[in-house]
């Protein structure tokens, strides 16, 4: 089905730009967290791969495009040794690297659902790798750096929501026979706009109702 909905060669000019940019915010994270250049390239590889590798380990598709696509492997890498060596400057540009991120999360989420389905996954199974696709890189980043993963934290802006809402668009598509290169790029796009919607408006998820605890809150 993806084939028909991009060209492989623009199918794969996407998968190399989102999974830059999610390698750049993994490489970003290791320097913040003082890691050495082994630590920066392993932070930007499970970035940028992490989600599409479970995901395809799930639904069969082995050997991963991870490993099977030599561009999806040195992308990372291309990523980290930017970030290793120019990190006050990316650090400047990071509301650029916000923007492609979020275009990622979009991409990641659609294409993710789309091949979870061809591999003959259900329709509520297929949202779900979709989600994974495109947010499991960063809970991967988080644990390795003994960060509790970023979509879990309240005080974070929404991000698993917006995958979340792409995924499920894809699948009633699917579910109604709509699903085309338009209304997949119309999900894209939409959760794209809801990732930069919830970082500029700082959307946050809501936290359980009537909370009642004599704990303090961590920070």
């Amino acid at each position: 089905m993806l084939h028909e909905l991009f060209s492989p060669s623009v199918q794969h000019a996407l998968d190399l730009v989102g999974i830059f940019v999610f390698a750049i915010s993994g490489a970003l994270l290791a320097v913040r967290k003082n890691f050495d250049v082994f630590g920066i390239a392993v932070l930007a590889e499970v970035t940028a791969l992490g989600g599409g590798l479970f995901r395809d380990l799930i639904i069969g598709a082995v050997p991963p495009a991870a490993f099977s696509d030599l561009g999806y492997f040195v992308t990372p890498l291309l990523a980290a040794v930017l970030v290793f060596f120019l990190h006050p400057e990316v650090e400047r540009t990071q509301t650029a690297v916000n923007v492609f991120d979020a275009a990622g999360l979009g991409l990641f989420c659609v294409t993710g659902t789309t091949k979870a389905y061809d591999y003959g996954l259900g329709l509520t199974s297929s949202a779900a790798l979709g989600l994974a696709t495109a947010v499991g890189g960063g809970v991967l980043r988080d644990v390795l750096a003994n960060e509790v993963p970023s979509l879990l934290r309240w005080d974070r802006d929404l991000y698993a929501v917006p995958a979340i809402v792409g995924s499920t668009m894809i699948v009633l598509f699917i579910r109604f026979g709509l699903l085309n290169a338009t209304t997949s790029g119309l999900a894209v796009v939409t959760a794209f706009l809801l990732r930069i919607a919830a970082l500029k408006y700082h959307w946050r998820a809501p936290r359980a109702w009537n909370r009642r605890s004599s704990a303090l809150e961590e920070a």
